[in-house]
């Protein structure tokens, strides 16, 4: 004998698809399916664990909360996580180069270009040394070389900064990476 599941699913209801991006209406309810029609008019069937409903008011659900969802669903229950999975974080890096700082430098100053950069750069380490973030690569490019003297300058500010060259690997040549000796 077949056990039947339970969900709170009725015909009429509005489901959206967990594991793609499609939403429909509930046309029928088999013992272990849901037919859907999408709203592209295609009839699927889908278990209804695959499915989130949706209220009347159409409150749409996030990218994130899909994937959350998706993420709890395809974890086994057995499978113990890692204790030092979460320590491991990849080191912040961020780009000077003025095309990632603002969306147009049209009009501005070679000088006034340098300044944001260097401003950037500080506001990135004043941030760091204020969370206590251990490292982070400031990738300034290689050119004449006018920002990286200039950011030289501004480490020399600061008596907790190691600065060394980044991995060649991970951002080729112009890169530089912080350690900030931290304070117990």
């Amino acid at each position: 004998m077949k056990q039947t599941t339970k969900h709170s699913f009725k015909t009429g209801d509005r489901v959206q698809v967990l594991d793609d991006a499609v939403e429909g209406v509930i046309m029928a309810i088999d013992t272990d399916s849901i037919t859907i029609e999408s709203t592209d008019g295609f009839l699927i069937k889908y278990q209804p664990n695959e499915l989130i409903k949706i209220g009347e008011t159409k409150i749409a659900v996030s990218y994130q909360d899909i994937r959350l969802a998706k993420s709890i669903k395809d974890v086994p229950q057995n499978v113990k996580k890692s204790p030092f999975k979460d320590k491991v974080r990849a080191t912040p890096s961020f780009d000077l180069h003025i095309e990632k700082i603002v969306q147009s430098h049209k009009g501005m100053s070679n000088f006034d270009i340098l300044n944001l950069q260097l401003e950037t750069a500080q506001r990135h380490i004043e941030f760091a040394i204020k969370n206590r973030i251990p490292k982070i690569v400031l990738i300034h490019g290689v050119g004449a070389g006018v920002l990286k003297t200039e950011l030289e300058y501004l480490y020399r500010k600061y008596d907790q900064i190691i600065v060394s060259e980044a991995s060649y690997q991970l951002y080729g040549q112009g890169a530089s990476e912080l350690y900030f000796k931290q304070n117990n």
